[in-house]
């Protein structure tokens, strides 16, 4: 074969990578993926292995003689299997999660209406937005029109590294007011943005094959965490920034008469989140190395793809102002609370009204009004683009939010709880700290974060009182932990939509969200008590 036909061959196999980005499989069979022999192999027994292991943990637990409820014993059954179909992925993981809904109502745990009913939940409504919104940001290419924006920054775009960490950093601090799921939602464009250029990048300079698949970049993996990871972080720094927090203070303050206003929460808070930023950055570049340190030329290439985009379109216009809409829709309850308080009548007001969800949904819709041909009755963004974005993710986090409300509703929670810390003899604050950290990392695994703080902080209140100690510390703390659980899609909606864009494997996400799951409730362990007493003195 001459060099001319090698290069002919290599341009017909050549990946379109804004297309593998647009139109990815977030659950993708064997044959579907780019795998080495190694891979291939390993991810046969992996989900050989759970095809028959899930089922048999099912039985075996659901058989074993536990002085149990009979709801209670079969939630926790179906779960675990469900957990095992999750992580080994013989089906894909949507229908994992609708495999262990289906047993619950077919088992007799809750009636059909009762088991389906989170599926109405207004987060399944925040993806269901977030994701059209993406879609036409990928498809007119104002996501690619952000990205370079990034890269074109001098500090940032000639290192991989920085790339992941100035995003990273910038997600934190917008999460801090924002909702979490709502900046990782108008932030993942910017992101699968960012990775295109980078694989474009790889792919001019031939510093990768041809055929290349651009979801499985290690580069990819980190960025998508980061943001993921990032939000949950910058979410803990105020007060507002994530519901766990308005939970565990509410009940702090119940159960202490002790209220921690806003400005304490950010000391405390700060550099907490400051060093546990940190220990992100460090796990995920040291597990998910990026294939190049450096990118080469990369001021040059964005300059000229710069140039290429040209002027705003109308399409991106349009979808410019639906997203502007949504954001300033989504943040303007912050406003509120740093103004008139979240105590206010106001606030209570527009809070109530202004449901994350419905503002998704409404910002997605104007991407259907705003025409780009009034003539032809052309919009920005049609139903076919609509209905191509990812709902398996959807149906993932529905199901999740499905155990996390069973867990609650059966007692189940607050059975592992209680049966621990008895079994466990807790007796002073540093070990009941410990308990209520572990126990909302845990329960945050399977479960929405707002969940897992609803669960375990009544949980770890009264252990506390019984043991006759103040609940002040385990309590934050347990409201602190309950924002991690980092190791699964349904963990957070953030996790599922970084999932959700097909970039994020799930055994990466398993390995990279244990690791910080382990160094953030170090942190918390270790550095709350002290900012506690620093901030507060000794409170109640």
């Amino acid at each position: 074969m001459t060099a001319t036909e090698r290069e002919q061959g290599q341009q017909v196999q050549r990946t379109d990578v804004d297309a593998a980005f647009r139109g990815s499989a977030t659950y993708r069979s064997l044959g579907e993926q780019e795998l080495s022999p190694a891979e291939e192999r390993f991810e046969k027994a992996r989900r050989t292995v759970g095809l028959f292991l899930a089922p048999a943990v099912t039985i075996v637990f659901a058989l074993l003689p536990l002085d149990l409820p009979r709801e209670q014993h079969l939630l926790a059954a179906i779960l675990l299997g469900v957990i095992v179909l999750w992580i080994t992925e013989p089906v894909p993981i949507p229908i994992g999660g609708l495999i262990g809904v289906a047993a619950i109502v077919v088992l007799g745990v809750v009636p059909s209406d009762d088991a389906l009913a989170p599926f109405g939940s207004p987060t399944i409504f925040t993806f269901i937005g977030a994701f059209i919104l993406a879609m036409a940001m990928l498809k007119h290419g104002l996501a690619r029109r952000f990205a370079m924006f990034v890269l074109s920054l001098k500090w940032v775009g000639a290192s991989t590294y920085r790339v992941v960490i100035a995003f990273g950093a910038i997600t934190a601090v917008l999460s801090a007011f924002v909702s979490n799921t709502a900046t990782v939602a108008m932030l993942l464009p910017t992101a699968l943005g960012i990775l295109s250029v980078i694989a474009k990048l790889l792919q001019d300079k031939e510093l990768v094959k041809p055929d290349f698949d651009p979801l499985r970049l290690r580069v990819g993996v980190a960025l998508m965490l980061m943001l993921a990871y990032g939000a949950s972080v910058g979410g803990l720094i105020t007060p507002v920034g994530t519901p766990p927090n308005l939970i565990g203070r509410g009940l702090i303050e119940e159960a202490t008469g002790e209220r921690i206003g806003f400005l304490d929460w950010m000391l405390m808070a700060l550099p907490i989140c400051a060093l546990m930023f940190v220990a992100l950055a460090a796990v995920l570049l040291l597990l998910n190395r990026p294939e190049i340190k450096r990118i080469e030329g990369v001021s040059e290439y964005v300059q000229q793809e710069r140039a290429e985009l040209g002027r705003f379109s109308r399409a991106e216009k349009n979808t410019l102002i639906a997203f502007g809409v949504t954001v300033f829709l989504w943040i303007f309850p912050g406003i509120i609370a740093l103004t008139a308080g979240t105590d206010s009548d106001l606030y209570t007001t527009i809070s109530d009204r202004m449901d994350e969800g419905i503002i998704a949904v409404l910002g997605a819709s104007l991407l259907f009004l705003l025409p780009t041909d009034w003539k032809s009755r052309e919009f920005t963004l049609n139903w076919s683009d609509a209905a191509k974005i990812d709902w398996g993710t959807i149906l993932l986090f529905g199901t999740g939010i499905i155990f996390g409300s069973l867990l609650d509703s059966t007692g189940l929670a607050q059975t592992i709880g209680e049966g621990s810390a008895d079994l466990l003899g807790l007796t002073s604050t540093f070990a009941i700290t410990i308990f209520a950290v572990i126990l909302a990392i845990i329960i945050s695994e399977t479960t929405s974060n707002t969940a897992s703080a609803a669960v375990v902080v009544p949980i770890i209140i009264p252990v506390a009182m019984a043991a006759g100690i103040n609940p002040f510390v385990p309590a934050l703390a347990a409201t602190f932990a309950a924002s991690f659980g980092f190791m699964l899609p349904v963990s957070t909606p953030q996790n599922a939509i970084a999932y959700g864009s097909g970039v994020v494997p799930i055994t990466k996400m398993i390995r990279s969200g244990a690791s910080f799951d382990v160094l953030g409730a170090l942190l918390i362990v270790l550095l709350l008590p002290l900012m506690v007493g620093l901030v507060l003195g000794n409170p109640g």
